[in-house]
């Protein structure tokens, strides 16, 4: 089933050659009707992510591929299997970065991965959620029940910031490590802050979360306490950190697309609790989202380069216009956005 703009040809940012993101080049595509399990989602907002420029030109890619992750919009057509009540639902979704992606106006999504927005939720903040978010609960996830001191290295980013928020509600002693442009906003949250490059005492904190890199994880042993934990979201480890049986580190590493390849129903039941969470907490006010920095669907490659670059703070979402949007803007002289 499907309502009648399902019908209707849509654009698409779609990867040819290169791995910068002013190679991707604007196509219009056919819709085609979603896969059994699937949806089709209309895009109102797209999330971008440090990941959707990291893996441009991938070598399993071929011409043609849409990239991105993350998008938020309505249902507008479900698949075999998929109950019709879909239809016109407003849905926060992240997909697998090796299928079609979210850099589009219509993207096929597995119905598994399809986030309920609440009707009080704008779609913006929605599409702040699926990635920095869930990854942030998915890291928060691996540590024991227990409390203690955290070390969170790289926070000033979306994941950062809500695994800051998460960790403090959680009963965590949070310190946050990342650029001093950050430590006000971090602060108010209820976290010590310190500079990206500060000396940090060993044998401080239970556990580290690290969201910068294997090389800066490896770094944060000495830190750890016995029987601590090191959470790792942008590569593994090289080595275990200590001998064996001395400092006893438990390593963990996160990613959201281990889901996609290796989930089961019980795995994607969770990850949908959790977002539902998310969402009441945004509503109520108990999380609060980074700040947004929107740009109109046209901009979408030089949006993804500035964010490459670090040319702006904040969270970078496109907003696909509407017919109706694209008049508005038009009669009052509005090309894109920033809200900050």
């Amino acid at each position: 089933m499907q309502t009648a703009d399902a019908l209707q040809p849509y654009r698409a940012w779609t990867w040819v050659q290169g791995k910068d993101p002013l190679d991707l080049v604007l196509a219009e595509r056919p819709v085609a009707g979603p896969g059994p399990g699937e949806v089709l989602v209309r895009n109102d907002v797209i999330g971008l992510n440090p990941v959707d420029w990291k893996v441009l030109g991938s070598a399993s890619w071929q011409p043609g591929k849409v990239p991105g992750c993350d998008g938020a919009g309505r249902v507008i057509a479900v698949g075999a299997g998929v109950p019709t009540t879909w239809i016109g639902q407003r849905v926060a979704y992240h997909t697998w970065l090796g299928g079609p992606g979210s850099f589009a106006e219509v993207t096929p999504v597995a119905a598994r991965a399809l986030l309920p927005v609440p009707a009080a939720l704008d779609l913006e903040t929605a599409a702040t959620v699926p990635c920095p978010a869930l990854t942030a609960w998915l890291a928060l996830s691996k540590l024991p029940v227990r409390q203690g001191t955290l070390l969170i290295a790289g926070a000033g980013g979306g994941v950062g910031g809500y695994l800051v928020q998460m960790a403090l509600q959680a009963g965590w002693e949070v310190t946050a490590q990342c650029h001093p442009r950050h430590h006000e906003r971090l602060a108010g949250y209820g976290a010590a802050v310190l500079p990206w490059n500060a000396e940090l005492p060993p044998a401080a904190f239970a556990a580290a979360i690290d969201l910068r890199g294997p090389e800066a994880a490896a770094g944060l042993f000495p830190q750890l306490r016995a029987n601590g934990h090191l959470v790792c979201s942008q590569g593994r480890v090289s080595g275990w950190g200590s001998e064996a049986f001395g400092r006893c580190i438990s390593l963990h590493e996160v990613a959201l697309g281990a889901l996609h390849v290796h989930g089961d129903a019980l795995d994607w039941r969770a990850l949908r609790s959790a977002a539902t969470g998310i969402f009441d907490g945004l509503e109520s006010g108990r999380l609060v989202a980074e700040p947004v920095v929107v740009r109109a669907f046209e901009d979408l490659p030089s949006h993804l380069r500035a964010l490459r670059n670090r040319d702006f703070s904040g969270k970078a979402l496109i907003r696909i216009a509407s017919v109706q949007d694209a008049q508005d803007s038009t009669r009052n002289g509005f090309s894109g956005g920033t809200r900050e």
